[in-house]
């Protein structure tokens, strides 16, 4: 490797939204914030979480279980 060329590979303190704090190494020589981390991502927790920005997600819920609850019509039960 040439010398002077490279950056200085320095071990730097991780912080998540979520709270969790972790070590590792990198070029970056300061601080990095990150939104999710590998305690909070639901692949790893297996737990479904919803970003919802601007209430996208309520308006689709709310738009569909109207349209899911109109589509069927009451049956009349036959004597």
């Amino acid at each position: 490797m040439k010398p002077k060329i490279h950056p200085e590979y320095k071990e730097i303190k991780v912080i998540c939204s979520c709270g969790n704090t972790f070590a590792t190494s990198s070029t970056l020589g300061k601080e990095l914030h990150v939104e999710v981390c590998s305690s909070c991502h639901p692949f790893y927790t297996g737990k479904q979480k919803i970003v919802d920005t601007a209430g996208r997600v309520e308006k689709f819920r709310q738009k569909y279980t109207k349209k899911k609850t109109a589509a069927k019509p009451a049956k009349e039960a036959s004597a």
